[in-house]
């Protein structure tokens, strides 16, 4: 979720609430506001969302509202698990796990679309976009802080969905470039409330100050984000704030300009509270009534009538080495890396790449040194993957992590590229030298912690490690 830093704390009261943001919920919770403060002192749930294209069957319950979120009963040491960074699954707040039903209610899953995830870092949200959206759907995924890019593209390539771009530019640039979107996720920087019981970080620099610094951000945003939006496709806006200043109020001004409220009809069971405010439809999360954090979530449409996007499918295209696909692909380089998108796309991300700061204008598969080609670390982790053309190198738990802290690895009389796979995942390169494999784990990915004693996962191999 969107969030706003500030080196000024605010001092939090003994009773846990700014004084100020109690005044802003008792209109909204009357005496429950009392229910969620004692909410926010109790543990956080812990839920993760599966990655449908790389299954596998951890224990947990379901999360109701999305139909490959599970919780765990208790919160291990992710780190340690390769089958996290081969990017089986995610782990994300269960309460932003609603995008899900939110965008079946646009009726655009099914559909081959263009979508922008306009603040995306570190990723949640795109990542659950690349799963719901067709694979020869675009996905556009932006973030204007580039460190904070970094990561969102590190959680993206490990995802492994194909017709993925990641930018790494300002709102304003990209609603320049004149490229329309079916949809467009915005999940605003905000004052966090809702993380208090997550993170004691937002709690201390809560201030009505930051409310209002927070507003005036998404002001200068959503008009970007709204002419974004193609007529007729929709806008997604969330924030993990109550405060009806940074949701609601920002939303107005769109109605005034013909947008149209969408209610996704949540299942009241959830307990998700349904909201009405000047037109605008909105649903909150609150701690005490939900199983996750605090979330606000809202979908407006721009009127007018949608065009769809006629995809071309030729089966006799050649495709570049190293992967499979269904459908004519087209290599685009940037920056000494051969990237591949479906050919349909290759004018609109040709165009981002002539107009915008792009990290990678779809899957790197190559990384050109010279006159040699380098398999991309993306391309182990891609789902376009063709595995038949690597040697395939199987490793349990204890050789998987030694692999991820960067480790070469033993071996006898090896030669060539070979593809590390764990519990049939794959996870990387290896380089054959002879008597080990040298490791090509990129080294901003390893695994620095120890971990004497850290809580394993449920589905670990090695349960005596536990």
């Amino acid at each position: 979720m969107g969030r706003s830093r500030t080196r000024r704390p605010a001092p939090v009261p003994p009773s846990g609430l700014p004084e100020e943001l109690r005044t802003t919920l008792q209109p909204l919770l009357g005496d429950a506001v009392n229910d969620l403060e004692a909410a926010l002192a109790t543990p956080s749930p812990t839920s993760l969302r599966l990655n449908p294209a790389k299954p596998f069957a951890p224990s947990g319950t379901p999360v109701p509202w999305c139909s490959t979120g599970l919780y765990l009963d208790e919160r291990p040491a992710f780190t340690f698990d390769p089958l996290l960074h081969a990017g089986c699954y995610y782990v994300q707040e269960a309460s932003s796990m609603l995008l899900e039903p939110a965008l079946r209610a646009t009726g655009l899953l099914g559909d081959d679309i263009r979508a922008l995830d306009l603040s995306a870092a570190p990723g949640g949200k795109s990542t659950h976009l690349r799963s719901l959206l067709t694979p020869a759907s675009l996905l556009v995924a932006n973030e204007v802080d580039r460190r904070r890019a970094q990561v969102l593209q590190e959680n993206l390539w490990k995802w492994g969905g194909p017709n993925t771009v990641v930018l790494n530019d300002t709102p304003e640039r990209l609603a320049a470039t004149g490229i329309s979107f079916d949809l467009v996720v915005l999940d605003a920087p905000c004052s966090g409330e809702g993380m208090f019981r997550k993170d004691p970080f937002a709690r201390a620099q809560w201030t009505p100050g930051l409310v209002r610094q927070c507003a005036t951000v998404q002001r200068t945003i959503l008009p970007h984000a709204w002419d974004l939006l193609a007529p007729g496709g929709f806008l997604v806006y969330s924030t993990c704030t109550w405060e009806p200043t940074e949701n609601e109020g920002q939303l107005i001004p769109l109605l005034e300009q013909g947008a149209e409220p969408v209610d996704p009809h949540f299942d009241a069971t959830w307990g998700v509270q349904h909201t009405e405010v000047e037109g605008v439809i909105g649903h909150r999360c609150y701690p005490h009534k939900v199983r996750g954090e605090g979330f606000f979530i809202a979908v407006l449409r721009k009127p007018g009538e949608r065009s769809g996007h006629r995809l071309r499918s030729d089966g006799t295209t050649a495709l570049p080495n190293g992967i499979r696909a269904d459908r004519p692909q087209q290599v685009v380089v940037r920056e000494d890396v051969e990237h591949v998108v479906d050919a349909t796309w290759a004018p609109v991300v040709e165009h981002l790449c002539r107009s915008t700061r792009v990290l990678s204008p779809g899957t790197p598969l190559w990384q050109l040194n010279g006159d040699r080609k380098d398999p991309h670390p993306a391309l182990a982790l891609s789902t376009l993957l063709d595995r038949t053309a690597f040697i395939p190198v199987e490793l349990d738990e204890a050789q998987a992590i030694a692999y991820l802290r960067g480790e070469a690895l033993p071996a006898r009389d090896v030669r060539g590229t070979g593809l590390v796979l764990h519990r049939g995942h794959a996870l990387g390169w290896v380089s054959g030298a002879g008597n080990r494999w040298n490791n090509n784990w990129p080294a901003p990915w390893r695994i620095r912690a120890q971990h004497p004693h850290a809580v394993r996962v449920s589905w670990s191999m090695t349960p005596a490690h536990r």
